[in-house]
């Protein structure tokens, strides 16, 4: 079933979106949640609250793109699980990850929703100027919380090229955000 049967599936209230949500997305939002998680219970406790999450959203909501629109709330939802558990063996990802992003963006501890929604946007203005390639190299690292080695694995490319596409992405994203802030 396609997404957008799926989104009416789920404003017109009838239950069966869930299932259709599930069979077509219940495997990747498991990975993602677990890359994030390292724990397989957790993740599954995560993709299923995404479903909860998803039906008390759609609607009023109608994302563009369902599956990005799942990811989000499979990841926040991790997320918050993670700095809730506050273990550190289970930490060390999101240390990684937002180390490596530190210098480019601020602190989101202290925005509302508006402003984390700026961000998103400015984000996606921001992925719009470097290729596709660069584009999903720097998804699958940031958003999906992949690591070097399965991105070069999944695209067929080294990790020496992984690793200087984020670098150059970041330094991009650095002087992207500089020069909008001046403006």
């Amino acid at each position: 079933m396609e997404d957008n049967q799926i989104i009416e599936l789920f404003f017109q209230r009838d239950e069966t979106a869930l299932t259709h949500t599930r069979e077509r997305y219940g495997s990747r939002l498991q990975a993602l949640a677990f890359r994030i998680l390292g724990n397989r219970e957790d993740a599954e406790e995560c993709e299923n609250d995404t479903y909860w999450r998803a039906w008390n959203s759609i609607p009023p909501q109608r994302p563009q793109f369902l599956a990005a629109y799942l990811a989000k709330i499979c990841r926040n939802l991790a997320l918050h699980l993670l700095e809730k558990s506050n273990a550190d063996k289970r930490t060390a990802i999101v240390i990684e990850l937002t180390s490596e992003l530190s210098e480019c963006l601020p602190d989101h501890r202290s925005q509302d929703e508006t402003d984390e929604r700026e961000w998103g946007e400015r984000m996606s203005r921001f992925l719009q100027t470097v290729s596709q390639e660069n584009r999903t190299i720097f998804i699958r690292r940031y958003f999906l919380s992949e690591s070097v080695s399965v991105i070069a694995q999944t695209l067929h490319i080294s990790e020496s090229k992984v690793k200087s596409s984020l670098f150059r992405t970041r330094k991009k994203l650095r002087d992207y955000l500089s020069k909008e802030e001046s403006l």
